[in-house]
């Protein structure tokens, strides 16, 4: 009998927040314009990719450069960060912020259910919102098949994967920021401050390092590009999640009025230090995994059993500062490479610039040392074979024999897009308006209902 009271409770309560979410203007918003954007993007990213495959008789490409992954998928999905970052922040004020303004806040406290049962019922309701946003990006999917693309599924789940957890993220911090502040406009520009923090904080970690470089990794951004690059990392997807539901805890927490405000900063405190904690903890994992078809994150597989059977630390001192090119290549070409395949890997960055333009002869700039076993030795080169070759001389083995692997094929394609102006720009908003008034009518019959 309880169980059965405490299912209808939860289904009143998914009820209520969908029906406030259906008479939110600034969802029915965004859902308009993530599917403007979603088509201006890809219609943009078939045509640059069709240019690529030599439609019209132009010049094209290599084929094994032709990939749909970085032409196709991350291009048209990256939209929805777009809308992650700028949109959707104001539809989960507004859900949160609303009950503060109106007072429906302290009726919500004095119902039977528990008050971190509402504020999980919000959430879910605000994750269901953000997957239907996320059909738009679906029939972008479904129109590149149709041209005859090529999708791997794998690669396409994964950055899909991401920005859901992106999407969670931004409930969570924008839960946090409606509940501590005053008003729905505060809480908006606490949200952006937020956003523009962690770009802050990429830029002095790109040229500090250190650990405000391992922090750096996991701002919104950050993260996303490893979904991007078609590399699922357990710490990455963990670390979201926490942030995510930490925020609903501090929602939780702080909008409970009926608790004492010093019970409250406590309880708030501790939040913050367990979040805290596991965030640390979850960054220490190792395990990940390389979803893409090409296998742009992984060395050969002869070296990568090779390199898994080295078990001494490796220790490398880089002398590039942060905007010299060569450092971008050394980080994505080899040292993140070796990072998911070695046992032991760290890296110090000595370099005394950010630029690089004023620093000293004398200073070792340009060099990489590599420490391994208590032997080391220095090259300039950020090529993966030159590199390779240095780590098993430090090693004292023979590099492996190179195994006969099938080459990336790559995926050209000189297509036009015909349907897809129609479909985001004509049929999507037509769509969006239809539900909209069709939520409005319904919601208006039942008001109508109550009042008889």
């Amino acid at each position: 009998m309880r169980s059965r009271s405490h299912r209808t409770t939860w289904r009143w309560l998914l009820e209520k927040e969908m029906r406030e979410l259906a008479s939110s203007r600034a969802y029915w918003l965004l859902l308009v314009v993530v599917g403007a954007l979603v088509g201006h993007a890809f219609i943009t990213s078939v045509n640059l990719y069709a240019e690529a495959s030599g439609i019209g008789g132009g010049p094209s490409a290599l084929a094994q450069g032709l990939s749909p992954l970085e032409g196709i998928v991350v291009p048209t999905l990256g939209a929805y960060d777009i809308a992650a970052t700028l949109l959707f922040p104001f539809v989960v004020i507004r859900l949160i912020a609303l009950e503060k303004q109106t007072g429906e806040l302290a009726l919500t406290l004095q119902g039977p259910a528990p008050f971190g049962a509402t504020i999980a019922a919000k959430a879910i309701a605000l994750f269901f919102a953000w997957i239907i946003a996320g059909l738009a990006g679906a029939g972008a999917m479904i129109r590149w098949h149709e041209l005859g693309g090529h999708l791997y599924a794998p690669e396409v789940f994964t950055v899909v994967l991401g920005h859901l957890l992106r999407g969670v993220l931004t409930i969570g911090v924008s839960a946090a920021a409606a509940s501590l502040a005053a008003s729905a406009a505060s809480a908006a520009i606490i949200a952006l401050t937020v956003t523009l923090g962690t770009w802050a904080l990429d830029y002095v970690a790109a040229a500090r390092g250190g650990v405000l470089s391992a922090i750096a990794e996991y701002t919104p951004s950050a993260a996303l590009r490893v979904f991007e690059h078609g590399e699922l990392r357990v710490a990455t997807v963990l670390i979201m999640l926490t942030l995510g539901i930490g925020g609903l805890a501090i929602a939780a927490v702080w909008l409970d009025e009926g608790q004492r405000t010093g019970v409250r900063v406590a309880r708030l405190a501790g939040v913050v230090v367990t979040v805290g904690v596991m965030c640390a903890l979850f960054g220490r994992m190792r395990a990940t995994r390389d979803v893409s078809e090409d296998r742009r994150n992984s060395f050969p597989r002869a070296d990568e059993l090779a390199l898994r059977d080295i078990r001494q630390p490796l220790r490398v001192t880089v002398y590039l500062a942060a905007e010299d090119p060569r450092l971008t290549d050394l980080e994505r070409g080899v040292l993140a490479k070796l990072r998911r395949t070695m046992r032991s890997v760290s890296v110090s960055y000595a370099a005394n610039s950010r630029s690089g333009l004023f620093e000293r002869p004398n200073d070792h700039y340009g060099e990489v040392w590599y420490d391994l076993g208590g032997k080391r030795e220095m090259t300039r080169s950020t090529t993966e074979p030159i590199v390779l070759e240095t780590i098993y001389r430090l090693a004292g083995r023979p590099a492996p024999a190179a195994a006969d692997e099938s080459p990336y094929p790559g995926y050209p394609l000189a297509a036009h897009v015909t349907l897809a102006p129609w479909v985001f720009f004509v049929f999507w908003p037509a769509i969006v308006l239809a539900a909209w008034w069709w939520a409005r009518r319904t919601r208006v019959r039942r008001l109508q209902i109550v009042g008889e």
